[in-house]
């Protein structure tokens, strides 16, 4: 087993960036256009409706940006605590970590002595690193930022939204 390149980038962290992506799309295209349609309902005042429109697109893409920092913000530090008490026990019983890596490597279909050699390799390399992408399916050094999250989903919230003088 080999660790993916520093410059990889997981399917499961590209595939959801373009889940919030698609959902900030959809949710800027359905919210504008209801609450647009809703004042077009109430008035045929086309400053109205443009101003509805702007309002209902600055509201929706701050919620959208807010809505994904607290996510993205809650998952990075529930990854950092994983990874502080993977650390600890890393220091508390170094040899009973190394014996669960071999085992992990074991069941999915090394020898004992491959398994054993492999995770002693990956140990002297970065214990926490084999570790984190093992055990919980997390790099050791790189977590998500909140803010990169907060301005994808705020300008798929914009971009995805109809044009509100439509």
């Amino acid at each position: 087993m080999s660790l993916p390149p520093d410059d990889a980038t997981p399917l499961a962290a590209k595939l959801n960036w373009l889940r919030a992506g698609v959902l900030g799309a959809n949710d800027g295209i359905v919210s504008t256009a209801g609450l647009v349609f809703g004042v077009a309902g109430a008035t045929q005042d086309s400053i109205a409706l443009l101003i509805a429109g702007l309002a209902g697109l600055v509201a929706g893409a701050l919620s959208m940006a807010g809505g994904e920092y607290v996510s993205v913000s809650s998952q990075r530090d529930t990854e950092i605590a994983a990874l502080a008490n993977e650390r600890l026990e890393i220091e508390r019983d170094p040899a009973g970590k190394l014996r669960q890596l071999a085992d992990h490597f074991a069941a999915r279909g090394m020898s004992d002595a491959l398994a054993t050699q492999v995770a002693e390799e990956l140990t002297e390399h970065d214990a926490l690193a084999a570790h984190a992408l093992t055990n919980l399916g997390i790099d050791s050094e790189e977590q998500t930022s909140p803010w990169h999250a907060a301005w994808a989903s705020m300008i798929a919230f914009t971009l995805g939204r109809p044009d509100p003088a439509c």
